[in-house]
């Protein structure tokens, strides 16, 4: 018989080390794409970095890559062997169109880096928490002109302004998947500070990473985002960020005894 469920019911995270966090950060794309250079993306990747060191992980970082040796990369990651982890982490610095993300020369979809992470395919993690991180969104130049947000005292600050991405679902049990926009909203990158997205998760994982329960973290992310008010003419000044989880348990990223 399966042993009863109860609302307590938290994953383990008293394995030897925390697991590998992924971090693949796209600022520059072959012209035949006509993508935008992601300004503020460095800062993006830094702030992420800091915060999962932080929460313990082994962070490994990627800049630029093309879609072979983004593809190389997450392979490896899958057949590396977890069997000492807690979790697995993987986030995207892109952009992105209808479930696919950008790397430097083309797009990846998004549902074959998942479907490698399944029981199947990657058994050193199964029943582990698998969380994938998006700050992507549409980035075709289009009409669309980039205009400056807000004035601030005798400079302006920059802030660019990204339709959303379409969503995939996650590839089975014990994905998290956490989007920077909903679908219908835009999102906002600063040139400086980074985006909205990674600037609100990376201080509430520095104010409570390692006491909230992570899906009630990611909840007040999205509210935090949502209440950045960006004075648009067009009414375009709201962001929305969502995540789809199929986690079977409370995930909590302690610190370690």
């Amino acid at each position: 018989r399966e042993q009863n469920v109860t609302p307590d019911f938290k994953y383990n995270m008293n394995s030897k080390r925390r697991g590998t966090a992924l971090i693949f950060n796209q600022e520059n794309f072959h012209w035949k794409l006509s993508m935008k250079k992601r300004c503020g993306t460095a800062k993006d990747k830094e702030n992420l970095t800091e915060r999962f060191q932080n929460l313990g992980f082994g962070v490994e970082t990627h800049n630029d890559l093309n879609k072979e040796d983004m593809m190389k990369k997450i392979h490896e990651a899958a057949a590396a062997d977890h069997t000492d982890a807690d979790c697995f982490v993987c986030a995207f610095l892109s952009h992105g169109e209808e479930g696919h993300i950008f790397a430097y020369d083309g797009k990846v979809n998004i549902k074959d880096i998942t479907a490698l992470f399944r029981g199947d395919t990657c058994q050193s993690l199964v029943g582990k928490p698998k969380v994938f991180i998006f700050q992507a969104c549409r980035g075709n130049i289009g009409d669309d002109p980039v205009t400056p947000m807000g004035v601030v005292e005798e400079e302006e600050e920059e802030e660019e302004e990204e339709p959303a991405m379409i969503y995939t679902l996650p590839a089975g049990a014990d994905f998290l998947m956490c989007y920077c926009v909903a679908e219908g909203y835009y999102a906002f990158r600063n040139r400086d500070s980074g985006s909205f997205y990674i600037q609100d998760l990376c201080e509430t994982l520095r104010d409570h990473g390692s006491t909230l329960e992570f899906t009630e973290l990611l909840t007040l992310v999205n509210l935090k985002v949502s209440r950045r008010s960006t004075e648009r003419r067009d009414g375009k000044g709201k962001q929305q960020p969502c995540f789809t989880s199929v986690l079977t348990k409370k995930l909590y990223f302690r610190p370690k005894e």
